[in-house]
């Protein structure tokens, strides 16, 4: 069921709610539209802030480690003195390549209280991606923990860095108290930091809002991962948005969150909406279904953050007697789809869903402030839904040259305005932040950031979420650029041709990866196996194509144009178009056929992906 339309007595129902939030809404709105007066509130300033005012409160929680607001700071202040030792100031970079655990805040902190920017490595990459996302930086060092040295150093020799000393190690450890024995040619990050001042360091040339505080890597529209650099102003604005307006985050509140942090959902959404209330984040290192509410009790939770698929996990373990056992009545993310937003709600007795639409590299967010069920909510900043060219993510221009707003209800392409107060950070690379901007849009001279997604209005300014368009598809939470997985495809030597798309598996959230290639030799002779080792060798698991057509040909156009429509149609339904569809099945390694009977207990549900 999706919500068709938002009327005057949805809005008035939680006028209530909204009234009893209003200090946290004034306060919000202040931090939200700082000025250029308020340079100086950065993510480091935050972080004071909450340890001169909740130093004893905790501000992070980590399996059994409780660590105080003023316990951060100090931790973060021995990591920026250290830096600031090894010569590196305000514009320097530096790669992050931990899992989710708190030394992977402390760093950020540190770093970001001199101005220097870190750049968040998802750490399922390995390989080519992982040593372009790192050159793409240039970063002057890195940091590495234990749990990934090996795939690093895969590609450490084919790393640039801008510093005679770049390796940084951190034992799997608290490394506050256990500094562990470093590898051959790498810094023993945590006992160098312990022999540094606690206070706060006195910067010469401080950072301001608009510098640089981190990198998030996204795979954008096409090729291998972008950088794009957030600002502090996006901590800030999360923490007023999200942090005071939607949730009202108190002292008393404890945020959970399984997101892994090199996203923006959970390093700035839900990190800075706990900031926000002086409130507790409760990490963990990795999603579990089955352990979600065990820990949702053990840390005394009160909210947690989501990605839909995270959701969809939930509602698919047992009913249990306990699922409403716990404290937790709030929810911030994004992705969560119309068919389980209320069963969800009602099942585990959770009272507002602060669903958001956002992109790391984007100039506009929308979060559902009246709490209305299945709507990404309303946004402040200017933006546009306009026709589009179906299966792209190109705009419809008409004779005049100018584009079309689309009528309310009807799906269209997200256009955010750029402006001065809403500026387009866009990425590292130029001629990448050059193809996101739309110009001469509705008059000459105006320009508009592409989010290459589609939404619709329900009613009261407030959209929902439809697709995402062109080149990407969205899989267990993370976004694949289809032509970066048909570019390591080529790479093998196995495949001539390959287009790569998403499909929809039934009871799944976003699309699963599906490639059509024609093989080097005879099609009927391929051996699917060597392709799924080299692309498991290459890529993240999840953008590892779950299904494969194997076929002697790919049909194109008169323009030799790939009929990608007519490919996604078909999906992997052996019936379905030509040659024949392999699987990666869950638990297993490698590709199965998929005949009939497989692809019956797939449309069942029988097999759980």
């Amino acid at each position: 069921m999706t919500q068709e339309s938002i009327s005057t007595l949805d809005i008035a129902r939680q006028l209530p709610g909204v009234i009893r939030r209003a200090p946290a809404i004034a306060k919000g709105l202040f931090y939200y539209s700082l000025k250029s007066e308020r340079k100086s509130v950065t993510l480091g300033s935050i972080i004071e802030h909450n340890a001169s005012r909740h130093g004893d409160r905790p501000a992070v929680l980590y399996e059994d480690r409780r660590i105080t607001y003023r316990e951060l700071n100090e931790w973060a202040n021995r990591i920026a003195h250290y830096l600031r030792a090894q010569g590196l100031s305000k514009g320097d970079s530096i790669a992050v390549f931990l899992e989710n655990r708190p030394e992977l805040l402390a760093f950020v902190i540190g770093a970001a209280k001199l101005g220097v920017a870190c750049a968040m490595l998802n750490t399922s990459q390995k390989g080519r991606v992982l040593e372009h996302s790192i050159n793409l930086i240039e970063p002057q060092m890195i940091v590495v923990g234990s749990e990934l040295l090996e795939p690093f150093e895969a590609v450490r020799g084919q790393i640039r860095f801008g510093h005679d000393n770049p390796l940084l190690y951190l034992a799997d450890a608290d490394t506050r108290r256990e500094f562990g024995d470093a590898p051959e040619g790498w810094v023993n990050l945590a006992e160098q930091v312990s022999q540094y001042p606690r206070h706060n360091p006195a910067v010469v040339n401080p950072p301001t809002m608009g510098d640089t505080a981190i990198y998030l890597f996204t795979s954008g529209t096409t090729g291998l991962p972008k950088a794009a650099p957030g600002s502090h102003t996006k901590f800030v604005r999360a923490y007023g948005g999200f942090g005071l307006m939607s949730l009202n985050m108190g002292p008393e509140d404890v945020l959970y969150c399984t997101l892994p942090f090199y996203h923006g959902t959970a390093l700035l959404v839900c990190w800075g909406s706990a900031l926000a209330g002086g409130s507790a984040i409760a990490m963990r290192r990795k999603f579990s279904a089955s352990a979600f509410w065990d820990d949702v009790r053990y840390f005394g939770a009160t909210t947690f953050g989501y990605v839909g698929e995270l959701c969809r996990y939930l509602l698919n373990q047992p009913a249990s007697p306990k699922d409403r056992d716990h404290h937790l009545t709030k929810m911030i993310g994004n992705g969560l789809r119309p068919s389980i937003w209320k069963p969800f709600k009602e099942r585990f007795g959770i009272e507002t869903v602060a669903e958001l639409y956002a992109s790391s590299e984007g100039n506009i967010g929308f979060s559902n402030f009246f709490n209305i069920d299945n709507t990404v909510g309303f946004s402040t900043a200017p933006y546009a839904l306009v026709r589009y060219h179906e299966g792209t993510r190109d705009p419809v221009r008409n004779q005049k040259g100018y584009m079309e707003k689309v009528r309310p209800g009807e799906p269209g392409l997200l256009l955010g305005q750029i402006t001065k107060k809403w500026s387009f950070e866009g990425y590292t690379q130029k001629d990448a932040t050059e193809k996101s901007i739309l110009r001469d849009v509705f008059k000459k001279g105006d320009q508009w950031f592409n989010t290459g997604d589609v939404l619709k209005e329900i009613g009261f300014r407030h959209l929902q979420f439809v697709d995402r368009m062109g080149d990407t598809f969205r899989w267990k939470g993370e976004n694949v650029s289809t032509t970066e997985v048909e570019n390591i495809i080529d790479e093998s030597g196995l495949v001539e041709e390959a287009i790569v798309y998403g499909v929809e598996i039934p009871g799944t959230n976003g699309k699963a990866g599906m490639a059509t290639i024609v093989p080097q030799g005879p099609a009927d002779q391929f051996d699917p196996d060597p392709l799924y080792r080299f692309l498991s060798e290459n890529l993240p698991p999840y953008a590892v194509p779950v299904f494969v057509r194997v076929a002697d040909a790919i049909e194109k156009t008169g323009t030799f144009k790939y009929k990608k429509v007519d490919l996604q149609k078909a999906g992997f339904d052996p019936s379905k178009g030509s040659g024949t569809v392999y699987a990666a099945l869950p638990k297993r390694q490698g590709y199965v056929l998929v005949d009939e009977a497989v692809f019956g207990q797939i449309e069942d549900g029988d097999i759980s992906f």
